[in-house]
């Protein structure tokens, strides 16, 4: 234990030294970074070897940190010392990439990354290797693709902490291979300060980030407890996206029971068949009140953690209470929609019945009543009886025409009897402002085309009344499932829906079938009523 001491008195005594032979210390820009990037290396590596003992990487920061210091004594007066000096100038990389390589454990974990690793310290101790920009960038690729050779094939825990060295190696291997890009478009003598600089602070955070995930761990409960926490958020990605990267098994699969059934099933809804004997897959059931709740299809290695396990259960079971709160907001709304539709169809139903009762009763009786009026007036004598005949038979006459644009109001009979083009002529036909009409020729379902007329309707008796218009149009056109209405003017335009009645009314009978209304209406430049209408993903 005391012996492991001696590593900063030395690290202290061959620091100084190397800065003291390669720069002098009347050059502080350049000795001080390169000792600050060396006695990092050794301290996170003294560090990491007394807090995990277990593993090598301590070993091989510190390894890093005293290789990063030969090449300094290049320019000491002994031959030998600086021949071999300056053919060590790249050996820091060879212990530096064993370190991404075999991170956390230290030790190499396939004969893919030990061969890596050989290449790496041939191309540390041949020296023209690491001086051609093309050989950086292509050993700078190495490095990145078998750090992600060993993530892909770890599990569980392991995998977490490949995934720190597999960055770690992406962000050194990225500054590499830019600097070698920028020695090969800009002059080296340019682009090397630089490039150096850079290369020391990527060394020295690859250091403190490796030192950070040996002393933190995997955080297996810390990211499963943030994950319980961002549940109730909006989230881009599934539960089992969130579970597979936090308990790291890509293969994950979770699945949800279904009483009903008897059975697991996953997000699509498709059956979920549990691993049998034998399989290197384990399944761990979650249960919520003595019940099944939920599947989780695993590798056998990576719920091992009896806290893990507890944490990933409450995961889950939050994630399914969400699920059936979710599920019940939806029906909810559904049969909020549906209850809208109903009512609406049953006012449409309760007008439609008293518009023919008016038709069929009142009005009937008052045109009978009018024929009477006028087989008096021709029987009468005497003019004045006449006069008063005639009188009455106005009145009447004010009064049928009242009733009947009652009872259009109420449900226009030419809809029925006509169709929704039909019907709209005639609407036309009564507007004191000329309107162009442009109406699809096919049969709607019945309450898509009184919502289109009553869109129409109101729309027309806005140009009549406000707009001061010249001209209107009205166009009834189908869309993918959809019909689209429009009534528009070329009149004065500033109508505001929030003001008036009818326009409201339109809205809520629009959306009652699932559609979308708005008005357009710029001052000066007229006014546009829009409205669309699923033809039949609303009707009942």
């Amino acid at each position: 234990m005391q012996r492991r001491f001696l590593i900063l008195p030395a690290a202290a005594a061959v620091g100084l030294a190397a800065e003291w032979s390669g720069y002098g210390w009347g050059d502080p820009g350049h000795w001080i970074p390169d000792l600050a990037v060396g006695w990092c290396l050794i301290g996170c590596g003294f560090i990491a070897s007394a807090r995990r003992p277990e593993s090598r990487s301590g070993v091989l920061m510190s390894a890093t940190g005293f290789a990063w210091f030969l090449g300094n004594f290049a320019g000491v007066g002994v031959g030998v010392v600086a021949w071999a000096a300056a053919h060590a100038l790249y050996l820091h990389r060879g212990p530096l990439f064993q370190l991404l390589l075999t991170y956390p454990s230290g030790r190499r974990p396939s004969r893919v990354t030990g061969v890596a690793i050989a290449v790496f310290y041939a191309a540390a101790v041949i020296t023209p290797v690491w001086q051609s920009e093309t050989a950086t960038i292509l050993l700078a690729a190495l490095l990145l693709g078998v750090c992600g050779y060993e993530y892909a094939r770890m599990v569980g825990p392991a995998r977490r902490m490949r995934l720190i060295a597999l960055q770690a190696a992406a962000g050194l291997g990225f500054v590499l291979a830019v600097s070698a890009v920028a020695d090969l478009v800009i002059a080296p003598e340019e682009a090397s300060p630089i490039s150096l600089l850079a290369y020391e602070v990527a060394v020295v955070i690859v250091a403190g980030v490796l030192l950070a995930g040996l002393l933190l761990g995997p955080g297996e409960g810390a990211g499963v407890a943030d994950l319980v926490l961002q549940l109730g958020q909006a989230r881009s990605r599934t539960l089992r996206w969130e579970l597979a990267r936090v308990i790291g098994d890509p293969a994950l699969e979770v699945g949800y029971w279904l009483p009903e059934a008897g059975t697991f099933a996953d997000a699509s809804g498709g059956t979920l068949t549990l691993p049998g004997a034998g399989s290197d897959r384990s399944a761990t059931v979650i249960e919520r009140d003595g019940r099944p709740a939920a599947v989780l299809i695993h590798d056998s290695a990576v719920l091992s953690d009896q806290a893990l396990l507890d944490a990933v259960a409450a995961a889950v079971q939050l994630e399914s209470a969400n699920a059936r709160l979710h599920a019940e907001v939806r029906a909810q709304i559904a049969e909020l929609a549906a209850s809208r539709l109903r009512i609406l169809e049953a006012g449409d139903q309760a007008r439609q019945r008293l518009e023919r009762r008016l038709h069929d009763g009142a009005g009937r009786r008052l045109a009978e009543l009018q024929k009477t009026l006028y087989r008096g007036r021709l029987d009468a004598t005497g003019p004045q009886t006449r006069d008063k005949i005639a009188r009455g038979e106005d009145q009447l006459r004010q009064a049928l025409e009242e009733l009947r644009q009652l009872a259009q109001g109420l449900h226009p009979r030419a809809l029925a009897e006509h169709g929704l083009a039909g019907a709209l002529a005639r609407l036309a036909d009564g507007s004191p402002v000329p309107v162009e009409i442009s109406v699809a020729s096919t049969r709607l379902p019945s309450h898509v085309e009184a919502a289109a007329y009553f869109v129409c309707s109101e729309g027309l008796a806005n140009v009549a009344k406000y707009a001061a218009a010249s001209r209107a149009a009205i166009s009834v056109t189908p869309g993918a499932g959809t019909i689209v209405i429009v009534v528009s003017d070329d009149g004065v335009g500033g109508a505001d829906p929030r003001t008036g009645s009818g326009l409201t009314g339109l809205a809520d009978r629009v959306e009652a079938l699932g559609g979308t209304f708005r008005v357009e209406s710029t001052p000066g430049c007229g006014t546009r009523l829009a409205a669309e209408i699923p033809l039949g993903g609303q009707e009942r």
